[in-house]
């Protein structure tokens, strides 16, 4: 699909990478879409090196400068639209309708909410404080303000499944708070970022003020984590990932905003609208294959529903199209790769193994004679000590558990390591609301799978640290300064 071999954005020059280039996969044809290039350490340190000597301008431009670049920007990502929904379809797998709707369109919606972050207030007065002489000074009135003020160099570090949405959810607010940033994709699909990039330098950005490297290794995330010249890594993906990255920003006193894995508790009590519940637990099926660490993925239904439940979820699972997703009537497309797929089709075996019911999937599907398909996959009779219950599978597969109360089905849904979003379904409000209040995780969806992108947004426990979406992003990429004067 791309003409050319992808260089690196580093300094705000295209270059060449040292160690060549390697083949990104479409992973509906098993085509090549295009070479992405692999940086050595060197380059991501210069890289890094770039983003710090640009930081005192940048940082130092007026509000209103950078919210014209980054308006600027989302004109440029939307006047490309075709091309880049295109691209993103090919290098990721999704849909027609999620690469122009879920990660195009809201990638550059992203870049216009933060050109308008830009322009929000930068500083909260706090109340004055009366102090009386002593070994501090003399008496007196003491005024205060908390600024809020830039973290400097942000290394953005992005999920595979959502090759524009989630980059433009990092560096949008980064660059509007005044950092500059260093950005390395996902191995999988890391050309969407290049064409972003590219809108940015279009739109004006400064040399160095944005970066792209990439490599199909770890050794350019590495060096993108551990270069002296990184102040904050605002990294999405596996937990496991995670926390290696943590050890390492924790040596070096790196600020963290961590978007981790998850196994979303889906509530549903006896009083609940059952059509209502599988239509949001059945996204983990219909959107993006079940790659989405919000999807609910484990299903906790109190048991007088849950034969009427996982009936309908098979009904659901079989009214989904699988197949190409470039196809018109296609809502299931492949998962990411061929290791993933093995991934999640071994994770199916072990539910078989630990006594799991396979009630659909569990299999390719047959009418697809290349890709990296698995069809939606729906576990009953598990229990929860279960690891297919416990762990992330990432991918179009629901198990469903039984409870009998009201307080089991909390104590289930907590019983987790993980903890970013969970779902409530009752037919009574305020029920589902007391039920919300005491689950264990960043958000909860009540009867939706909805969410308000101006709510914050991130985990409990092992599923991340720190908060980002609407002016809470702002928020995570600035320190407060306190100014302290007397009256």
């Amino acid at each position: 699909m791309t003409n050319a071999p992808q260089r690196l954005f580093i300094g705000g020059e295209w270059t060449e990478p040292d160690h060549g280039h390697y083949e990104v996969i479409n992973p509906a044809t098993e085509q090549v879409v295009g070479l992405a290039p692999e940086a050595s350490r060197e380059q991501v340190y210069a890289a890094a090196a770039a983003a710090h000597e640009a930081f005192p301008a940048w940082s130092r431009t007026r509000p209103e400068e950078r919210a014209v670049i980054l308006d600027r920007a989302a004109d440029l990502m939307n006047r490309d639209f075709a091309a880049n929904a295109a691209l993103a379809r090919a290098e990721s797998g999704a849909t027609t309708a999620t690469a122009r709707s879920m990660q195009v369109a809201v990638g550059a919606a992203r870049f216009r909410r933060y050109a308008k972050g830009a322009l929000e207030p930068l500083e909260e007065a706090i109340a004055p404080q009366i102090n009386e002489a002593g070994p501090m000074g003399r008496a007196g009135v003491f005024g205060a303000v908390a600024v809020r003020q830039p973290v400097g160099v942000v290394t953005c570090i992005t999920s595979y499944n959502n090759p524009w949405a989630n980059p433009a959810g990092k560096v949008a607010p980064a660059l509007a708070m005044g950092n500059t940033v260093v950005v390395k994709p996902a191995p999988q699909d890391p050309l969407s970022v290049y064409r972003m990039a590219e809108a940015l330098a279009e739109a004006g950005v400064p040399p160095g003020v944005v970066n792209v490297v990439t490599g199909s290794g770890p050794e350019a995330g590495e060096a993108a984590v551990d270069s002296p010249h990184v102040d904050m890594v605002s990294f999405t993906g596996s937990t496991p990932v995670g926390q290696r990255i943590a050890e390492v920003c924790g040596r070096g006193m790196k600020r963290q905003l961590m978007e981790l894995g998850g196994k979303g508790a889906a509530v549903v009590l006896d009083d609940a609208d059952l059509d209502a519940a599988v239509a949001g637990i059945g996204t983990t099926f219909s959107f993006y294959s079940g790659q989405i660490c919000t999807a609910p993925t484990r299903v906790l239904v109190q048991r007088g529903s849950h034969d009427a439940l996982v009936e309908k979820l098979l009904a659901y699972a079989g009214r989904l199209t699988v197949g190409d997703p470039a196809a018109p009537g296609t809502v299931v497309g492949p998962v990411i790769s061929a290791a993933h797929r093995d991934h999640i089709e071994s994770y199916i075996e072990l539910g078989r193994k630990e006594g799991a019911r396979v009630v659909t999937g569990g299999r390719r599907p047959s009418h697809v004679d290349r890709g990296f398909y698995v069809t939606p996959t729906l576990l009953a009779d598990c229990t929860n000590d279960m690891r297919v219950v416990r762990e992330e599978i990432f991918g179009p597969v629901v198990v469903v558990v039984p409870f009998d109360d009201e307080e089991e089905g909390i104590a289930l849904a907590n019983d987790s390591d993980y903890g970013l979003i969970d779902y409530v379904w009752s037919g009574d409000v305020a029920r589902a609301f007391r039920v919300a209040r005491r689950l264990r995780a960043g958000g909860v969806g009540v009867n939706t799978i909805g969410r308000n992108m101006e709510a914050p947004f991130g985990g409990f426990k092992r599923s991340g640290v720190g908060r980002d979406v609407g002016s809470y992003a702002l928020h995570a990429y600035s320190e407060l300064q306190a100014i302290v004067w007397p009256g």
